[in-house]
């Protein structure tokens, strides 16, 4: 595109008095010369590959040859070819490892972008009030205090249950033995499920 049709869009773009209609003819102007032009670049392109290869490879008079000619024509031909295949592989490849390379480092180089742009971020204590007021907004209203919520242990009823009447062992076992002692734990256990 030209200049001109540079400036008619962006002239598009800062009016907005144009009416519809004339902004889709605009459009459509541009359009069709957007098109010759292209279509004028391909016929020049044409050229320049007829032009090439006419300087390159001139037209050959094969009608006035022998077959022996002809056939040792047709091998430097071959061999020409294969010439210019392996010269094309070879620069396929190149191309190829440069734009893996070329790959690689735009990674690295994001990479690198990346890494520079984080700050630096510093640790920050912060309540559990606050962390609910971000949350929930205006809802929150009643204050959150963790202490106050854990179970308190007392010492009184540590020492209480330490305190519980050590007994004979002996006596135990001697009540528990035979079949009074069997049927004090049946009963025992029938007991809580009533």
């Amino acid at each position: 595109m030209s200049q001109y049709d540079i400036k008619s869009c962006a002239f598009l773009q800062r009016k907005s008095k144009i009416s519809a209609s004339r902004k889709l003819m605009l459009k459509s102007m541009m359009v069709a010369r957007a098109k010759e032009e292209l279509e004028q670049e391909m016929v020049e392109k044409e050229e320049q590959k007829e032009n090439y290869l006419e300087d390159k490879a001139p037209p050959m008079q094969t009608s006035s040859m022998y077959l022996s000619e002809l056939q040792t024509l047709c091998e430097e031909l071959h061999a020409k070819i294969d010439a210019v295949d392996e010269e094309r592989y070879d620069i396929e490849a190149k191309v190829m490892h440069n734009s893996r390379d070329i790959k690689d480092l735009n990674i690295k180089v994001l990479d690198l972008r990346g890494k520079f742009k984080r700050p630096n971020l510093r640790r920050v204590r912060v309540s559990a009030d606050a962390i609910l007021r971000s949350l929930l907004g205006s809802k929150h209203k009643v204050s959150l205090d963790l202490r106050a919520n854990l179970k308190s242990v007392k010492k009184d009823d540590t020492e209480k249950e330490k305190t519980v009447e050590v007994s004979d062992w002996r006596k135990n076992v001697e009540a528990m033995s035979g079949m009074e002692g069997r049927k004090k734990m049946f009963d025992a256990a029938k007991d809580p499920n009533q």
